[in-house]
């Protein structure tokens, strides 16, 4: 159980680094505002593709610690890397309002409650017909991705952070499920080894579109309250995910608090302005 808490608080601070660093490649490849033939750019960008590194290395601590802990948990500490990437883009220089860190303070308060009131165990067996499913989740993501591209407008980020918070709570949901085959061919037929990775690449299209659209904070907290209560959702009713006997109360305001949380920092961030070059010079001096 322990070791699922810390896969699952590195993954949170992986996925929180690793979209700072793809909204600094999308910049620096001039795709920000622009059209999606834009991130063609982004081949240049060694620091996009570590992003994707981080993030990647992320997914493997999340796969694994879904493997011990439920989703509602599990996805809300993802959620929480909303405030990871806040804090670092602070430091970096960018203000953040007082609000804005007591906000992360009240997200970790709840992510607190619902460590104490998860039950760790392995998810109910889904049907062979809801497995596959999974995978066919990617057709809708990419479709979403696919017809809000053309939108300037920064109600197409809010959508395409929606579309990006569905296809990784569709990832979370598969690796939850996943049971590995002792043949290692037979890895190729099951539909939730399927459901990760054609997910994940169609929610990394969508988080590349909407990155172009709004900041990368923002388009955290939408992906993430998404991810967050759809996955929870899902363990709750149809993977058999538990709470503790007696810690309802936790799980409900636990999950409030922290995608509050998470959602008044991505506000409170998304306002925050960059020092001016004689502050930062003064700051230097």
């Amino acid at each position: 159980m322990i070791v699922g808490y810390i896969l699952a608080l590195l993954a949170a601070l992986a996925s929180g680094s690793g979209s700072v660093l793809e909204s600094i490649g999308v910049r620096r490849a001039g795709a920000f505002g622009g059209t999606a033939l834009d991130l063609v750019h982004l081949r240049r960008q060694w620091i996009y593709f570590l992003g994707i590194g981080v993030d990647l290395v992320g997914f493997a601590c999340a796969a694994a610690a879904l493997q011990r802990l439920p989703l509602f948990l599990v996805q809300s500490v993802l959620a929480f890397s909303v405030g990871v990437t806040a804090a670092i883009t602070a430091f970096m220089g960018t203000r953040l309002a007082a609000a804005g860190w007591v906000a992360l303070g009240v997200g970790a308060v709840g992510l607190a409650l619902l460590g104490l009131s998860a039950q760790p165990g392995p998810a109910k067996v889904l049907p062979s017909e809801w497995r596959w499913v999974l995978p066919a989740m990617a057709l809708v993501v990419g479709a979403i991705a696919w017809y809000f591209r053309r939108f300037d407008r920064p109600w197409a980020a809010q959508v395409l952070g929606f579309a990006t918070g569905v296809g990784f709570s569709m990832v979370g949901v598969s690796a939850r499920t996943l049971e590995l085959p002792s043949s290692g061919w037979a890895v190729l037929a099951e539909p939730a080894v399927w459901g990760m990775i054609l997910n994940g690449l169609a929610a990394a299209v969508a988080f590349a579109l909407a990155l172009q659209k709004g900041g990368a904070t923002a388009v955290n907290a939408i992906m993430f309250t998404t991810n967050t209560a759809l996955s929870s959702v899902i363990g709750l009713v149809f993977l058999d995910d538990r709470v503790r006997d007696g810690f309802t109360a936790f799980t409900v305001a636990g999950l409030i608090l922290a995608m509050s949380g998470a959602i008044v920092t991505a506000h409170y961030a998304s306002q925050a302005k960059e020092p001016s070059g004689s502050e930062r010079d003064s700051a230097r001096r």
